[in-house]
């Protein structure tokens, strides 16, 4: 049983860096593919779509910064607060990811027909930025409290 429970403390050590690069992966294809698809509608532009399409891509460094935070030698006394917090913060970035890359892409589709409008309909994707940057923040300022 022990060394389930340690297991587990190994798993949510990652979960941050596993969880939030699956969910980059899918938001940035998800804006991608609309990048593509605005890329044979527009005449010049074209870097400001794939730029957007990169936005997802940041939940990849907030869970690498928070598995480092995660670091330490896993015990049976630590492992149930690694393996929560890891788990929790992984599955908030992964889905921040997921939603963030929806809302670039109907970013996307709205400017490529009213360029006028490309930066306020940015706004949807940074308020899902910002959720992941406070489950990022949280789960920094909640590792220090495990036992290393």
């Amino acid at each position: 049983m022990d060394a389930f429970i340690v297991s587990l403390g190994w798993l949510g050590m990652f979960a941050p860096l596993a969880l939030g690069a699956v969910g980059s992966m899918v938001g940035c294809a998800r804006a991608g593919m609309a990048a593509c698809g605005a890329l044979l509608d527009v005449e010049s532009g074209y870097g400001r779509y794939i730029g957007v399409a990169a936005m997802p891509s940041s939940q990849t460094i907030y869970g690498i910064v928070v598995t480092m935070a995660l670091r330490r030698e896993i015990t049976i006394e630590n492992s149930p607060g690694i393996f929560g917090l890891g788990i929790l913060t992984g599955l908030a970035l992964m889905l921040s990811a997921f939603s963030q890359g929806d809302a670039c892409a109907s970013a996307i589709n709205a400017s490529k027909s009213k360029l006028e409008i490309f930066g306020i309909s940015l706004a949807p994707a940074a308020l899902v930025e910002g959720f992941a940057v406070f489950s990022f923040v949280f789960a920094l300022v909640l590792s220090a409290g495990i036992p290393k």
